[in-house]
């Protein structure tokens, strides 16, 4: 299990890079995450530092890097990330383990050669790491679809992580605008009466998603301690619906209601830097059905689930924000590793590249409604925006922003960079 501790983890580690040491920081020194950017016409591989980026590339020119890091940094030198998730997991470990040594206070790294390297973030544009080769949409919170369910879940959502297969050339990274689907829909619900036109409610699901660094042939299930080392690192995940249209067209699942863009935040955070975080899986009460032998393994249920907080903010365009949501990570009914080993479990094809995501990652908790559909129509209240204005459903000029923080007592916390879109008016119709 990739729970293992080392140097890089250490919470007393500074680096010579300012910003790196802010206490509010998503990328300190014992982060080190990887993504793709562009400044002009000049797209590479970087790693964040703070407010910095790392010019992998032209870090690799320098020949500073040794051993395994030469392999990692080479595989990552491209127009995408894909070759790095091809990496040992060992040269991956040494790309970071370098990385950390350069850059931080005492380290053996010479600042005059390194600084140029520095690129600054607020002046790049951040890309998406790699084109997903599939993507899968979990539905893995028991307290969203309690929600949804109006109170008791079905029996396979408590039996199985439920989940559907999304379309994976419309993930985006952060930033990319949000355009109203158009498409059909029942106005008013429950009418009988269908419209073809802009989605009437427009929502985000508060998500979180992992990348696969390694599959499976055809025919062949994966058990679950091969589903964990498959996990490469982590973002974060909007997988924005059109409620309108996926409560209309849901007979064999969603469709045109979710495919038409899911939001990813740009940095990939590996599973390494993730490791003080892992905790103990979510148990199971008497009421509800035990764990199937197949997604059952000691190693899972003691580090399976990570403490990361989550939360979104919403703003209008008139730049008025609350935040919204207010969850955690560590209160999913599955764990990452049972929703990969599920996935394969029927002998489907896994593949490096993929990536996989939790569904909406809903708590108890009142501020833990992690959509508007709970929120504002499943038993909650209108949303009322520090200017007056108010929301049930998201409107055109709104943006929405997720953010994430893994923490644990005793170590540095890490982040993941913003996770945002801006909804834009509906596109003419043919």
């Amino acid at each position: 299990m990739t729970i293992k501790l080392n140097a890089t983890h250490d919470p007393d580690r500074k680096s010579w890079v300012e910003s790196a040491n802010a206490a509010d920081t998503d990328f300190p020194i014992q982060n080190l995450p990887f993504g793709l950017f562009r400044t002009g016409d000049h797209i590479r591989s970087g790693v964040a530092l703070g407010d910095r980026i790392i010019d992998l590339p032209a870090l690799l020119a320098t020949g500073l890097l040794t051993g395994g890091a030469v392999e990692a940094a080479s595989a990552a030198s491209g127009p995408s990330l894909a070759p790095l998730l091809a990496c040992a997991p060992a040269s991956v470990s040494a790309l970071r383990a370098q990385l950390s040594h350069l850059f931080r206070i005492g380290g053996t790294g010479d600042r005059t050669l390194l600084e140029p390297l520095l690129v600054p973030m607020d002046g790049a544009d951040l890309l998406l790491p790699l084109k997903p080769t599939a993507f899968t949409d979990f539905c893995t919170s028991i307290d969203h679809i309690k929600r949804m369910a109006g109170g008791t879940p079905p029996l396979a959502a408590m039996a199985l992580p439920v989940a559907y297969n999304g379309r994976a050339s419309s993930v985006m990274p952060s930033g990319t605008p949000v355009v109203r689907p158009v498409g059909q829909f029942e106005t008013p619900p429950g009418s009988k009466q269908i419209m073809f036109g802009p989605e009437p409610m427009l929502d985000f699901e508060l998500e979180f998603g992992v990348w696969l660094r390694d599959g499976n042939a055809l025919g062949e299930p994966v058990s679950m301690a091969q589903a964990e080392q498959a996990l490469f690192g982590c973002c974060l995940v909007n997988d924005w619906s059109a409620r309108g249209i996926q409560f209309f067209e849901s007979i064999l699942g969603p469709h045109l209601g979710k495919s038409f863009v899911t939001t990813i935040s740009p940095w990939i955070v590996t599973m390494e830097a993730l490791a003080p975080f892992r905790m103990a899986a979510r148990g199971r009460t008497v009421d509800e059905p035990a764990i199937p032998a197949h997604l059952l393994d000691p190693a899972d249920r003691s580090h399976g689930a990570i403490d990361i907080e989550l939360t979104a903010h919403l703003s209008n365009a008139g730049g008025s924000r609350a935040r919204i949501v207010r969850t955690n990570l560590k209160e999913l009914f599955w764990t990452l590793g049972q929703m990969v080993a599920h996935q394969a479990s029927n002998g489907a094809p896994l593949e490096r590249g993929d990536l996989v995501a939790t569904g909406t990652v809903s708590g108890v908790a009142e501020e833990a409604r992690a959509c508007l559909a709970e929120i504002t129509m499943r038993g909650g209240s209108i949303i009322e925006l520090p200017d007056g204005s108010r929301r049930t459903m998201l409107e055109d000029g709104d943006t929405l922003t997720l953010r994430g923080r893994a923490q644990t007592q005793g170590y540095v916390p890490i982040g993941f960079g913003d996770c945002s879109g801006t909804i834009s008016p509906a596109r003419g119709t043919i």
